[in-house]
């Protein structure tokens, strides 16, 4: 799976890296938490990231997820300079809406 090296993957990708045990983080605000979120994901706010970095396993891919993926890129370059293996979704929480089986 050569685009494990990317930065950022699609939301299969993502569903993939999941099932295979990676934590989904998604760095909205509360507001937006709360009117909507993939189940099984953390809610760590980007604001509040630095500061709850021991709320991520260590040694476990991270996935970032935001609104339209702009976030949760910043998130993920953030948890890479804190040495934590991170990409994030592609189109955030559009895209992943937009996947989903109807």
């Amino acid at each position: 799976m050569s685009w494990l090296r990317r930065r950022s993957v699609s939301v299969d990708q993502a569903r993939q890296l999941i099932a295979g045990g990676a934590q989904l983080v998604d760095v909205r605000s509360a507001k937006e938490w709360n009117a909507d979120h993939v189940a099984g994901a953390t809610h760590i706010p980007l604001d509040r990231l630095e500061r709850s970095l021991h709320e991520l396993r260590h040694g476990t891919q991270i996935v970032t997820i935001c609104h339209s993926g702009v976030r949760s890129a910043v998130a993920a370059r953030r948890l890479r300079d804190h040495d934590h293996d991170a990409v994030t979704v592609r189109g955030g929480m559009i895209a992943w809406r937009r996947k989903e089986p109807r």
